[in-house]
């Protein structure tokens, strides 16, 4: 299963601003991609779309 979520980090902590509907002690995979990264390709791409942005500077074949 494949999630997309937003999260916040406080006390060296990642919270989830979703309910994830994950099982208890359940282990995932977690990517940060901080939303800034998103902010910095946008002028250089010239796209405007923040969504399409995130995906293209997550995609394994531009990394």
């Amino acid at each position: 299963m494949f999630m997309r979520i937003r999260a916040v980090y406080r006390d060296e902590v990642l919270k989830p601003l979703t309910k994830l509907g994950l099982r208890e002690g359940e282990e995932v995979e977690i990517s940060i991609i901080p939303e800034s990264l998103a902010m910095d390709f946008r002028g250089a791409l010239k796209i405007d779309d923040q969504k399409l942005i995130e995906e293209i500077a997550e995609s394994d074949e531009f990394g």
